[in-house]
């Protein structure tokens, strides 16, 4: 099991019994140092309070793994997502229906390799975004399994 799994083992309940959402967990090397970063969410959005108090609970129920499972030094954050979000499980492109959202894709659909535009029907097979076109709008369906990555856009 890596890092990652571990501390989603550690902290999903913990985020539970909080009323927070782990959108996203992060371990890696930044220069010289090692960063656990894990991201929440909860209904209204989370403040600075409540990403010191996940971090803390984390943090103390970390400290009391045997064998610990980062022997070495690492920085612990926990922060918001922010208003770009990244949408990863089923809940999260359910919950984002009807909202502006940028897709990366595996395979070029109508030559482009990324779309930005509203998410206006969800299957479990497709994806149908209505995106701009020049002057005017037009559907585009993208398979489920061609999405490389998503994440919530800010629409200018």
């Amino acid at each position: 099991m890596n890092v990652v799994e571990i501390v989603s083992e550690i902290a999903e309940p913990l985020a539970v019994e909080n009323d927070f959402q782990i959108v996203d967990i992060e371990y890696l090397k930044e220069g010289k140092n090692w960063f656990l970063r894990i991201y929440i969410d909860k209904v209204g959005g989370v403040d600075l309070n409540d990403c010191a108090r996940f971090n803390q609970l984390v943090s103390e129920k970390m400290d009391t793994i045997e064998p610990d499972p980062i022997p070495y030094a690492y920085y612990l954050e926990v922060s918001s997502p922010g208003a770009e979000r990244p949408l990863k499980t089923k809940e999260d492109f359910e919950t984002a229906q009807g909202r502006y959202i940028n897709i990366t894709l595996f395979n070029p659909v109508e030559g482009q390799n990324v779309y930005e535009g509203t998410l206006s029907e969800l299957t479990e097979e497709k994806a149908v975004m209505i995106v701009k076109d020049k002057t005017k709008e037009k559907e585009v369906e993208i398979q489920r399994d061609n999405i490389s990555k998503a994440r919530l856009a800010i629409e200018f």
